[in-house]
């Protein structure tokens, strides 16, 4: 069930947060009022960053979207994933991940999407209108996000004015900027989760420099 509270934060001391860990037992911590993105820091295992990296330099241009019984997707995901070494792996954390999530919201399908990019998918901070996503970055950096004392959110979407994040003003301190790093788990709270329509998670893609790539995933409860 994709809700918390009916209860909207309102005062600066109840703020949502971040909850940072390394057990994943942490991703729970998504139901409470005062969290709006969970991080699961788990360790990077080498022979994943070795399989993204051999996607987005053989399969650029493969970035699947697909619907998935969250009961057994491996036939799926079978046909799915490029062949290449360690896919089994690969579908091996994409089975933990999808059976996390899907526990979580208690759901019966989940909605995959793989993307490797070499540009920036997202450039702008912006709200998701959705209650939660699950976010993973393998093989390159990871999704950027704004605390909520480094945020301006008259400056999001239209109230930019056409400026750029670094003109806008949209944050107070670029060194605040937050970033997910590679293969940690984070859940982002958006804009839908009821009691939290004034404060989704504010994140963007990361800006990469020529020669840098990562292989996004995100799931999302449909």
């Amino acid at each position: 069930m994709l809700h918390n509270s009916s209860h909207n934060i309102a005062h600066k001391d109840c703020w949502p947060t971040v909850k940072l860990g390394r057990d994943p037992s942490v991703l729970t911590s998504i139901y409470e009022e005062n969290v709006n993105i969970v991080v699961w820091q788990r360790e990077r295992q080498d022979i994943l960053e070795q399989y993204a990296s051999q996607w987005v330099n053989q399969y650029p241009s493969h970035t699947p979207r697909i619907l998935l019984p969250a009961q057994n997707p491996v036939p799926q995901l079978t046909e799915l994933l490029p062949d290449i070494n360690y896919v089994a792996e690969f579908t091996q954390d994409l089975v933990l991940l999808i059976d996390m999530f899907a526990c979580l919201f208690e759901a019966q399908e989940v909605g995959l999407r793989i993307a490797p990019l070499t540009t920036a998918m997202c450039p702008r901070f912006h709200v998701d209108n959705i209650p939660c996503r699950l976010v993973a970055t393998y093989g390159g950096l990871g999704t950027q996000w704004l605390s909520e004392d480094n945020i301006d959110r008259r400056r999001l979407g239209r109230g930019a004015g056409g400026l750029s994040d670094n003109e806008s003003g949209i944050f107070k301190d670029d060194k605040a900027i937050e970033q997910l790093d590679s293969q940690h788990v984070g859940l982002l709270k958006g804009s839908g989760w009821i009691g939290n329509e004034k404060y989704g998670l504010v994140h963007r893609s990361p800006h990469l420099q020529p020669g840098q790539s990562r292989l996004l995933v995100t799931l999302d409860c449909l």
